[in-house]
This record gives structure tokens, C-alpha cells and sequence, in this order.
């Protein structure tokens, strides 16, 4: 098209008339309208393309359509969340919580986003962290039984058993058929001598059909002294 526009700007060695370069100039503005227009389209098209890859596990190629995505348009939250899940998945971490951080400040109310850089912060070993993120997670969807597992996981790993127990129990409300919830909390009172409640709880998951592991019944049958 530009060829063109080239072309009509002489015409038998003589200038165009005026006329001729109004006409010129509308067809430069649609022209610079048109590739404007392709830009916002190549940026949506390289987050879907990003997405495909995603569901494919094509980490790489996911990453590169959504780096392209951003060098187009770099207000898009869900790019960086979605890039940020890309990285997590390759167990980038640093680079995980770096792309959350910044959907966060786009997106400050998205919960999903949240729980996600907790989980970063999680693998990363950073815990207090972790747990933060969970904890704002709750605040936006407090609704989410997910999120208060991921919780009681980071509590569990610093031993604090009352604050594990609580999350559990929060998450039970909301979900009362997660049979792995009810192991994970049997092992919180079984942590604190609370017997009792931890052979309710492994009770509870065996008649969902949930299978305990071993070591942990061995455990609680050597603190206990029976078997059920």
C-alpha cells in the first residue's frame, strides 16, 4: 500500500495537485489506523497463542507468545499472571513472583493472583511470605477452601499446628467431602497429642474411601496403643 502511495505522489515528472494530496493523507491515516488496529489484534493473538501452549505444556513456546503479547501491550494483567504461571510450571520462581508482582499492581483485587505468587513464595522456601499472600488471598475470596489448605501447608511446614488445624477446619467447611484435608488435620492433632480427633479425622477419610498412608497410621497407633 505504501508502493502505492509512492507512485501517486508524480505523475509525468510533474507534483501532484492539492487535491490529490488530501486524498493521499486520509490514505496514510487509514494506513497508520489499520496497523495500529493489527498491533491490538497481534497482542490478543499472542496471549491466546500463549494460552494454547499453556494447555499444552509447551512452557517455552507459552512464554515467548507472552513476552511477545507484553512488548505490544504491557497493561494486560492476565499476560503477566498467565507468563507468571508459565515460569512456575518450569520452577522459574524468582521470575514467577516477579510476573504476579507486577499483575498485582494492574490487578490488585485478584485473588488468583495472589494465591499464585504465594505458591512461588512457597516453593521458594519463604513461608512468612507465602503466607501473607495466602492470607489477602482470603480476604478478596474468602469462599476459596483451596486457598486455606495452601495456607495450612505453609503452617505446617513452620509446625504451628493450632494455626494448620484452623485453616483446615476452614477449609472443611466449605468443602466436607476432601478426604486428603481430613488426613492433613488428623497429623495436626496427632502433632499436638490430640488423639482423639485425629483417629475422627482418619475415620472421616476412610469412609470417603480415602486411603491413609502407613507411616502416618503407625504412628498414631504406636502414640495410641490401638488401632482405630
Amino acid at each position: 500500500m505504501y508502493g502505492k502511495i509512492i507512485k501517486l505522489l508524480k505523475k509525468e515528472g510533474r507534483m501532484v495537485r492539492y487535491g490529490l494530496m488530501v486524498k493521499i493523507s486520509v490514505l496514510i491515516g487509514v494506513l497508520f489506523l489499520s496497523v495500529s488496529s493489527a498491533y491490538a489484534e497481534t497482542a490478543e493473538e499472542c496471549f491466546n497463542r500463549g494460552n494454547a501452549y499453556l494447555k499444552q505444556n509447551n512452557l517455552t513456546q507459552a512464554i515467548s507468545y507472552y513476552t511477545k503479547s507484553l512488548e505490544i501491550d504491557s497493561s494486560r494483567s492476565e499476560t503477566y499472571s498467565n507468563r507468571g504461571l508459565a515460569y512456575f510450571n518450569q520452577g522459574d520462581w524468582s521470575k514467577a513472583i516477579s510476573d504476579y508482582t507486577k499483575a498485582i499492581e494492574l490487578t490488585p483485587n485478584d485473588a488468583e493472583v495472589y494465591c499464585g505468587r504465594g505458591d512461588a513464595y512457597y516453593k521458594q522456601g519463604d513461608f512468612p511470605q507465602a503466607i501473607s499472600d495466602y492470607t489477602k488471598a482470603i480476604e478478596i475470596s474468602p469462599n476459596d477452601a483451596q486457598v486455606y489448605i495452601n495456607r495450612g501447608e505453609a503452617y505446617r511446614v513452620q509446625e504451628d499446628w493450632p494455626k494448620v488445624i484452623s485453616d483446615y477446619t476452614e477449609s472443611l467447611k466449605i468443602n466436607p467431602k476432601n478426604a486428603d484435608a481430613y488426613e492433613a488435620r488428623a497429623f495436626a492433632y496427632y502433632s499436638i497429642k490430640e488423639y482423639d480427633k485425629a483417629w475422627a479425622d482418619v475415620h472421616i477419610a476412610e469412609e470417603l474411601g480415602h486411603n491413609i498412608k502407613s507411616p502416618f497410621l503407625v504412628l498414631l497407633k504406636g502414640a495410641t496403643g490401638r488401632d482405630k
